[in-house]
């Protein structure tokens, strides 16, 4: 295919056939072949560039799609987008279809009563309200039922879903204009992309995290290392303790280098020093930097070079190198060109001993310019360690303690090691390299053999430690969601070592975990036995099989739900999974054992998994656990677990825009997720759950007034109200109060909600709103209900004014009713709030004031006159309210009202106070709590046997020995294939890996 050359006319020629398998979710595995020219050429996956994929290293090619649009491997692995609805928007759905029922079981009642009093008592009204013909007693319990639906229809929340809305835009905005989760380095805010889901932000059990670019930076940087015996890096006062490195910290100076990078950093002047002096040891560790590697230089200007590198860590090394005077300029697939300390030399590249996975380490074999052999090694100490020459045994014990350290650190660390080789063994080495690279059976194993052999008796030169920058504040937001009881799962397509590492820098994996289990078999019955081992070693009389409790779910109750227990685990224990394994898992006879180990596991790491497999691991965690999800990643390989938790979250960082377009939810960083669920999620389930509470409680205690007057009129559907209350009710006298309590009202503030985790729990218990709590709401409307009847009733009965008039006709008794029913639940609602503003202050005394003045508007004479029918409350309100014994039956209504709740809630806090209560107390004794000191971290001494990593691939050895590949061919004008521009989607593609290329400002020639 490299003979097409850039010729457009031998692509126009090009006339060939693929035949290969059909769109499938497999990202590691393609099977195809190419026809061309009566010849037939494999094709697999390393001749495969999925959607996504960046360009490296050339400036364009020729290429085939193959598939395209919803067939590609990513979009296949995507998933399907669903409507997301919040679990208290289920409930509000059952609740309102049970009212719907309550109500007709109320009407029926009323039905049955006035067909029972018209039958017994109603003759008695004949003579003055004669009946039209053909009415008799149970046609009028017919009609009265009917009538009942109407005057009784406030106790269906017809207004509910409305506000609810309001309320989730109010709590949304919040959000977006949350100064404190705004990135001002990319000028990025925080952003609800939906404003149906807030509320469930307060109920989050489960977070299921990326690792590259959610966590992580996908930066590596060159942090500390140990040559011959001595740790560099480190900074350290006069008293010997150590210095933490801040910006602030001065960096070295490499101005004295030329070719140096301007964005390298490094604080410990002493290891320039070591370079510059001419330490032999030194100059030999960064000479291997430079020269074992795959990376690729480009050099546009002279002097400005830029690496691209296939891993990170790679990158970062060969970057330390040119810093410190050991500079990689170019290479060829036979020779590698340095500059050493401003010296060029060339070295002949005899072979490269590339890395694997089983290997952990890579090799090159090059010649110098004294025609010195040389065997440069880098690799995992586990592995490099057992192929050390004896005499290597005491500074191997020096560099072990130092890779200890770094590895407390979080740091990934590389042990580097040389080997001269000799002349003749070399060329007897050479053949038989060769005879094994052209072997027709068993080729692997004979190469692996080779190297097996020349990679013994190496001497140790040092290690490397580098660091995965994690994002700002990673590990003290996955600490303070800990304390929240959310369990955060991890879920990788970088390697176990990778993953394991960066779980020890965000303090998910501890050392003094009793035991992190690893699962890498690669059978099922290896799969299930290392689950099942795990599980006993964490539970050893726990029951073999899991325990479900099923029950039913849905709106009418017909879906069948399954949920599987937590067991108590002594110890605290972290799992590793990687992707083969997960894959067996998942499947429908294991899942169940994977689902029960992971969750007795306080850490869950899954590495090597697909974005199908990341969906596979939330639906199964949300289908048995019944628990609250939420998803979180930053490239277009997060959208099918974006997609399938309940609530999707994406970063907006360096893999593109995929992930944030298809959240609910889009910040910056990872910490401000923080935030997100302590602050902005507590609040709005709080103030969600205080608005369902509130308003079912003034709806039932309107409605029920109704149902026992119907008891005193003859159940004749008579209002107890006036009508025009009843219109106004909800409507203006109860509308702005409730709102103000749902926008603004937070029992502590966003400090304390920060400093105090635990805050958090009652939400994913769903103890604020519930079946249950609906009952108890219902029951006190109840007693407020037969409080605000019964009491004005009896106050009012047979009691006549100074003057011997009666005190209450109809008219009054309906003014005193409807008067106390709104100041009681007006002081429920001041009982409710935590956080008064002017907002609430000015909605509560001004629906208060909004009410006496429409009252005596529409019950004064002027009204009467000129509405006569309408508005027949004629003077109602002064005669009435100039009564002093009104003012005392509104009164006791109103303390009888509220001294139930009042005397329970002092009861609770006195013998049982909730975490809220305990942290209310400590915010009225004491100030705003301190934000906490900035301490140097901790040494940590990892006991760890090794803290490799290193996120390179198998390949790139042949890669940059390969002639064609390295070919230059002179650049030219060429015609422009397409002449459209791209159109918008193409130039939001999404993009899996980091692109390591020269910035816009840098490309443009002076």
């Amino acid at each position: 295919m490299g003979d097409l050359g850039d010729s457009i006319d031998s692509l126009a020629r090009f006339n060939g056939t693929v035949l290969c398998e059909p769109p499938n979710n497999r990202l590691d595995k393609f099977t195809g072949t190419l026809s061309l020219n009566g010849e037939t050429y494999s094709l697999d996956n390393d001749k495969v560039l999925l959607r996504g994929c960046t360009l490296r290293n050339t400036e364009w090619c020729f290429g085939l799609v193959v598939f395209g649009g919803p067939d590609t491997k990513l979009m296949q692995n995507c998933g399907k987008t669903t409507f997301k609805r919040t679990s208290i928007d289920h409930l509000m759905n059952v609740l309102v279809l049970s009212i719907f029922g309550f109500l007709a079981f109320m009407c029926t009642v009323l039905a049955i009563g006035n067909g029972i009093w018209e039958y017994q008592q109603g003759s008695v009204f004949e003579a003055f309200l004669p009946r039209p013909t053909g009415v008799n007693a149970g046609f009028s319990a017919f009609l009265t039922f009917w009538s009942y639906v109407i005057i009784l229809n406030t106790v269906v929340p017809i207004s509910l879903y409305v506000s609810v809305e309001i309320i989730r835009l109010g709590n949304s905005y919040y959000i977006d204009w949350d100064r404190k989760m705004y990135y001002p380095r990319n000028d990025t805010p925080a952003q609800a992309r939906t404003t149906t889901l807030n509320e469930e932000l307060g109920q989050i059990k489960y977070i299921f995290s990326d690792k590259t670019g959610t966590l992580t930076q996908n930066i590596m940087t060159f942090n500390k290392c140990s040559i011959n015996g001595k740790s560099y890096g480190e900074l350290f006062d006069f008293s010997g303790q150590r210095v933490e490195i801040t910006e602030k910290t001065e960096r070295v100076d490499f101005s004295w280098n030329k070719l140096n990078d301007p964005a390298f950093s490094f604080h410990d002047h002493s290891l320039v020093e070591a370079v510059r002096e001419g330490n032999q040891e030194v100059q030999a560790f960064f000479r291997l930097l430079a020269l074992c590697h795959t990376v690729m230089p480009e050099e546009k200007k002279e002097g400005e070079l830029y690496y691209q590198a296939q891993s990170p860590d790679e990158g970062a090394l060969v970057t330390a190198a040119r810093n410190f005077g050991f500079v990689f300029r170019s290479r060829t697939p036979e020779s590698i060109e340095v500059v050493e300390m401003g010296t060029k030399v060339t070295y002949e590249l005899l072979a490269v001993l590339d890395f694997n996975n089983v290997r952990k380490r890579m090799s090159v074999i090059v010649r110098g310019p004294d025609g010195k052999l040389t065997l440069f090694c880098k690799g995992a100490d586990t592995i490099i360690y057992e192929r050390m020459h004896p005499s290597c045994n005491k500074l191997m014990e020096v560099t072990t303690g130092h890779l200890n350290e770094y590895a407390g650190d979080g740091l990934r660390t590389l042990v580097l090691a040389y080997k001269d080789l000799d002349e003749a063994y070399m060329q007897d080495w050479k053949q038989r390299h060769h005879e094994a690279s052209c072997a027709m059976v068993d080729r692997e194993e004979k190469l692996d053999e080779l190297y097996e052999e020349v990679e013994k008796g190496l001497m140790l030169l040092g290690a490397t430690a580098v660091e995965d920058k994690l994002q700002d504040g990673v590990p003290q937001t996955i600490e303070q969601l800990a304390k929240a009881d959310i369990k955060i799962w991890v879920l990788t397509g970088d390697k176990q070592e990778t993953a394991e590492n960066i779980g020890y820098s965000c303090n998910m994996l501890r050392e003094e975990m009793t035991e992190v289990f690893i699962v890498a078999s690669n059978t099922p019955e290896e799969v299930k036995k290392e689950l099942q081992n795990a599980r006993r070693k964490m539970s050893p009389g726990g029951p073999e099989e899991p325990t479900v409790r099923r029950g039913m779910g849905g709106l009418f109750g017909c879906t069948r739900t399954e949920m599987v227990e937590d067991q108590e685990v002594d110890g605290v224990y972290a799992l590793i999974i990687n992707g083969h394994s997960l894959a067996y898992a998942l499947e429908k006879d294991l899942q169940l054992e994977l689902l029960r180990t992971a969750c007795m596991c306080q850490t869950v790491i899954c590495c090597r998994v697909t974005p199908l497999q990341k969906a596979q691991v939330v639906e199964l965690v949300k289908k048995y656990k019944q628990a609250i999800t939420l998803a979180i990643g930053d490239g277009a390989n997060d959208v099918s677990m974006i997609k399938a938790a309940h609530i999707g979250v994406g970063i907006s960082g360096q893999e593109g825009m995929q992930a944030v377009l298809s959240s609910d939810f889009s910040f910056a960083q990872f910490r401000y997720l923080q935030r997100l669920l302590l602050v902005h999620g507590r609040w709005s389930y709080l103030r969600m759950c205080k608005f369902l509470r509130y308003f079912f409680y003034k709806n039932f205690t309107f409605t029920f007034v109704h149902f026992w007057y119907a008891f005193f009129c003859g159940f004749s559907a008579q209002t107890v109200y006036d009508e025009w209350f009843i219109t106004l009710y909800n409507l203006v006298y109860t509308a702005l109060p409730v709102l103000g309590l749902s926008l603004f009202d937070q029992d502590v503030n966003d400090r304390w909600s920060s400093q105090y985790p635990q805050l958090y729990t009652p939400g994913q218990l769903n103890l604020y709103f519930s079946k249950k709590a609906f009952v108890r709401v219902v029951m006190h409307s109840c007693y407020s209900s037969l409080i605000l009847f019964f009491i004005p009733w009896a106050a009012m009965y047979d009691t006549v004014r100074d003057d011997g008039k009666d005190v209450v006709d109809y008219q009054s008794f309906a003014l005193l009713a409807q008067t106390c029913l709104l100041i009681a639940v007006n002081i429920q609602l001041c009982l409710d709030t935590h956080y008064w503003t002017a907002v609430n202050q000015f909605f509560l005394w001004g629906s208060l004031s909004v009410y006496f003045a429409i009252t005596f508007t529409i019950y004064s004479n002027g009204m009467f006159l000129i509405f006569t029918s309408s508005f027949p409350f004629i003077g109602t309100a002064r005669n009435s309210l100039n009564q002093p014994n009104v003012w005392l039956t509104i009164l006791l209504t109103s303390i009888l009202c509220v001294l139930p709740v009042v005397a329970y809630r002092f009861l609770c806090i006195q013998l049982s106070p909730t975490i809220n209560d305990k942290v209310r107390y400590k915010m009225r004794q004491a100030a705003l709590p301190a934000p906490a000191p900035r301490r140097p971290p901790a040494r940590r001494i990892s006991t760890r046997r090794s803290g490799y990593a290193f996120s390179h691939a198998q390949g790139y050895g042949d890669l940059v020995t390969s002639g064609r590949f390295l070919l230059r061919r002179p650049l030219k004008s060429r015609p422009v294939l397409f002449p459209q521009a791209d159109s918008p989607l193409s130039q939001n593609q999404p993009q899996l890996y980091r692109t390591i290329t020269e910035e816009p400002e840098e490309q443009a020639s002076p």
